[in-house]
């Protein structure tokens, strides 16, 4: 939730618990500022220790509690395998994959690492990832239980570049308590964008709330969208949209915001923002916000107001199960085989499963998603799971990975769609300059 910051990224993290030796860092440091070169050769850090015992060497993103569970879910792997042990690195997310390509390009790459769908195609170009396939196929990687949208999400050019740690998707959180202090029905899925919009028309007209934010910059809102159209976010190495779908899109909005039905546009760059406490479903400034389902206990810490979370409007069946993030084997990796067998005990072991929770994302595991559920105290995660577990029902196959530039054409996005809220474009000047913008993001 790359990218940019995902959704389910702790606010801050320090440097890991095992450090990195100054001179390796370095070496790594300068390497990155020569060239970035492929991957396929360079040796990973894993190696065999002094001991006898393998060293297996795994890089992640996240704060203090993803580094408290995952140290666990390691010492767990230890104790049942006692000639591995582990080089653990982990850091906030800001700075994650400039450090990542740093690694890589020093020859100094982690055996595993973790990544998201920003980045997931880059490094499968760059033959940085291991093919999970041959594993996959005879067993020693278990995705039986996957929902098959969740295990294609990783596949690149045919190769099976990343497991998904989690799973998450779209999700539309609504103020229930605003609507039943005032009367009014909730949204449900299934119901179109113009129904959407007309029924957020009528909540601003009651309660003189905005019923929705506006959600054209936001990609996840597109994406789906463009779905529904027949279309796609990409299409090959190419965008797979057109001028006139971004026009469609604005202007959708347009309507939108001259009917009252969305805050006006100062407060809809609020909602742009990636901080989920400034998310207007909980400042209170729209009756709904376009999150990722595993938010919702994010949210529900910062409003008194009772949530609830549906499907974005439309059909359902545009929506996928997305994995909220990755474990990648390095492609050079000495020790492929034992890495590949710990990335499947952290999807697939019952302990492992259980002490890392929700933390990445719903586990990918579908039976063991169902154990955490049952154990679980938070209300509102238990939500999330049961809308993520109702949805998985209408899931549609997955789109393609997304192509390097990913997270410029998010940004540029953003950029257009705030042009035609602030009216200094229209919509159709907006989205010409965002396909522009877009062309040259996934050219360079």
């Amino acid at each position: 939730m790359h990218p940019a910051t995902h959704p389910t990224d702790a606010p801050d993290g320090r440097t890991h618990r095992t450090p990195l030796p100054r001179r390796r860092l370095l070496r790594g440091l300068l390497a990155a500022v020569v060239a970035l070169p492929l991957l396929g050769a360079a040796a990973a850090c894993g190696d065999d220790a002094a001991d006898g015992k393998t060293k297996i060497s795994i890089f992640w993103w996240g704060g203090d509690a993803r580094a408290q569970l995952t140290a666990q879910a390691l010492d767990l792997y230890t104790t049942k395998n006692p000639d591995v042990t582990f080089e653990t690195t982990w850091q906030a997310n800001q700075g994650y994959f400039d450090k990542l390509a740093t690694l890589t390009a020093g020859g100094n790459p982690p055996d595993i690492f973790q990544i998201d769908d920003n980045f997931l195609a880059e490094y499968a170009a760059r033959n940085t990832t291991l093919d999970l396939t041959p594993y996959r196929e005879s067993g020693k990687l278990d995705t039986t239980k996957f929902p098959p949208s969740l295990l294609q999400y990783g596949v690149v050019d045919g190769k099976l570049a990343g497991l998904a740690a989690g799973e998450n998707t779209q999700g539309l959180v609504y103020n229930k308590t605003l609507l039943a202090n005032n009367g009014l029905p909730e949204p449900t899925t299934g119901m179109s964008w113009e129904e959407h919009i007309a029924w957020a028309e009528q909540v601003a007209k009651k309660t003189k709330i905005p019923g929705t934010q506006d959600p054209s910059a936001d990609y996840k809102a597109f994406w789906v969208w463009l779905r529904q159209q027949g279309k796609d976010l990409y299409s090959g190495t190419d965008l797979g949209f057109t001028v006139e779908d971004v026009t469609r899109w604005f202007e959708l909005w347009k309507g939108a915001r001259d009917r009252g039905a969305t805050p006006p546009a100062d407060i809809i760059h609020e909602g742009n923002a990636t901080d989920i406490t400034k998310q207007l479903v909980v400042t209170g400034k729209a009756g709904t916000s376009w999150v990722w389902v595993n938010q919702m206990p994010e949210l529900k810490k910062n409003t008194a107001d009772e949530l609830g979370v549906i499907a974005y409007p439309g059909d359902p069946s545009a929506q996928w199960a997305r994995a909220s993030m990755y474990w990648s084997v390095f492609r050079g990796s000495k020790n492929a085989e034992i890495a590949v067998d710990v990335i499947n005990f952290l999807a697939n072991d019952p302990a492992a499963v259980k002490l890392l929770g929700t933390d990445r994302g719903l586990p990918s595991n579908m039976d063991l998603r169902r154990v955490v559920s049952d154990d679980t105290t938070d209300e509102a995660m238990k939500q999330s799971i049961a809308v993520e577990t109702e949805l998985a029902e209408t899931f549609g196959e997955s789109p393609q990975v997304p192509i390097k530039g990913h997270s410029k054409v998010r940004a540029e996005l953003i950029k257009a769609a705030e042009n035609a809220q602030y009216g200094r474009a229209t919509p159709a000047e907006a989205a010409a300059q965002f396909i522009e913008a877009c062309k040259a993001a996934i050219a360079s």
